[in-house]
């Protein structure tokens, strides 16, 4: 079966890394026929693209693809020491963005556009029908549990959940390797979230089956990274902009926030990045990812001062304060001048910010996170930022499970009744984030 005209244009434009402009203009179109073409086949303003165009677009990418691998095969001995990505792919584990390069994370979102109608409850896939996924919360969740039990069920499988230490038999000194392996002969896939850094590897070695790391303690969130950035890609795009080149403010407890080590080093793959780290001086983030993503020749500054860092920034990303793991740092006194609110926003960033934070957010007074009165504004790109998460985790299923070559072909029409929109009002049409997606 051809792949939908709307996905074959947006991983066009990911390859080429274009935007929807430069990507007409390339092809000797209006950014108008373009805009129809990317609409969704229901809208009353879908237009299907011509075959000539397709067979250009292909061309375009075929000459495009042979000179990136005569550059490769020219460049290898200019890298450095540094070790390509682990694979990722067909009954592999998913430990760390380390096993992500560019094109392979870029795959992947090209996966989760084909995802998203599933996702959005217009259509329906059994490509995992008779599958079963462990998810392994030794560690508190909502969010990431659900997302990950909903992106399985979605695509036909069943799901068992645990969630604490209290009832599970390592709270009876079972070791990691025991459950691991136990818990594999009554799954085929786990995903495990850990409070110790650590220990989801562990897991990992123990087991026949696929482990996803769903949170190591301090350490590293690798699916919350690829969501966050889906996101950008999906929120530049509507914008035309691209992620090369933009500057990026990062804040909040970057000393325990793991979601914003895997996303800085998921961002450091595009080039002429601008990071700017703002955080109280006790929860500054680790040295060796600080190093890590100035070595790969972006820009980095570690700031204390919010306001100058948000001056010029593309995408405002700010974190909770992880209080239960603290270890005597001093924070309060410093926490009211990080809170990033409307005021703040208004006054020092631009009109086309981005504004996000991988929840949960502390609402109550006193807590000086992300504000509840950006709620409603159209840079507040958080609930767009969750939604994303179902099908990233589709595409990741379905990529670790080997029918990722399927799931087009298995599609059929939802028979219940859908929701016309998302329901919060920051979440922008439906029809112009399709239009806007690369």
């Amino acid at each position: 079966m051809n792949m939908p005209q709307q996905v074959f244009l947006r991983d066009a434009m990911r390859i080429l890394n274009m935007t929807r402009e430069s990507f007409s203009q390339r092809i000797g179109c209006t950014k108008r026929a373009l805009d129809t073409w990317l609409l969704p086949d229901e809208s009353s303003e879908f237009r299907a693209m011509p075959e000539m165009a397709r067979r250009f677009i292909s061309e375009i990418l075929a000459a495009g693809d042979l000179r990136a691998r005569r550059e490769e095969s020219g460049s290898s001995a200019l890298r450095g020491k540094e070790m390509p990505p682990r694979g990722f792919g067909r009954l592999s584990h998913l430990l760390s963005v380390a096993q992500f390069s560019r094109e392979s994370g870029e795959r992947l979102f090209a996966l989760a556009d084909i995802m998203q109608p599933i996702a959005r409850r217009r259509k329906v896939s059994r490509v995992l029908e008779g599958a079963v996924l462990a998810n392994l919360f030794f560690e508190a969740s909502t969010r990431t549990r659900l997302s990950f039990a909903s992106a399985f069920m979605r695509l036909g499988g069943s799901v068992c959940d645990t969630t604490g230490f209290t009832y599970s038999s390592m709270a009876k000194g079972e070791s990691i390797g025991d459950t691991s392996r136990t818990v594999s002969g009554y799954a085929d896939v786990l995903v495990v979230r850990h409070p110790e850094q650590g220990s989801v590897a562990q897991f990992a070695s123990a087991t026949h089956v696929p482990v996803i790391n769903g949170g190591d303690g301090a350490g590293e969130h690798p699916t919350q990274a690829l969501i966050d950035l889906y996101t950008i890609q999906r929120e530049f795009s509507r914008l035309g902009k691209l992620i090369d080149g933009s500057h990026i403010v990062i804040t909040g407890d970057l000393k325990y926030g793991r979601t914003a080590h895997s996303l800085v080093q998921m961002l450091s793959l595009y080039r002429r990045m601008r990071f700017t780290l703002v955080s109280p001086p006790s929860l500054e983030m680790p040295e060796e990812i600080t190093q890590l993503i100035a070595l790969r020749g972006h820009d980095v500054e570690v700031s204390h001062s919010l306001e100058r860092a948000l001056q010029g920034a593309d995408v405002i990303y700010t974190t909770r304060i992880q209080r239960e793991r603290l270890t005597g740092e001093t924070i309060d006194s410093f926490l009211s001048i990080f809170e990033i609110n409307k005021k703040v926003v208004n006054q020092y960033c631009k009109n086309d910010v981005i504004v996000m934070h991988p929840l949960p957010r502390d609402s109550r007074p006193g807590a000086y996170d992300l504000n509840i009165d950006l709620d409603g504004d159209t840079r507040l790109a958080i609930f767009r930022q969750t939604d994303n998460g179902v099908p990233i985790r589709m595409a990741i299923f379905a990529t670790i499970l080997g029918v990722d070559g399927l799931v087009q072909g298995s599609l059929r029409e939802a028979n219940w009744a859908v929701p016309e929109t998302w329901g919060p009002d920051d979440v922008l049409d439906i029809d112009s984030l399709e239009v806007g997606a690369q």
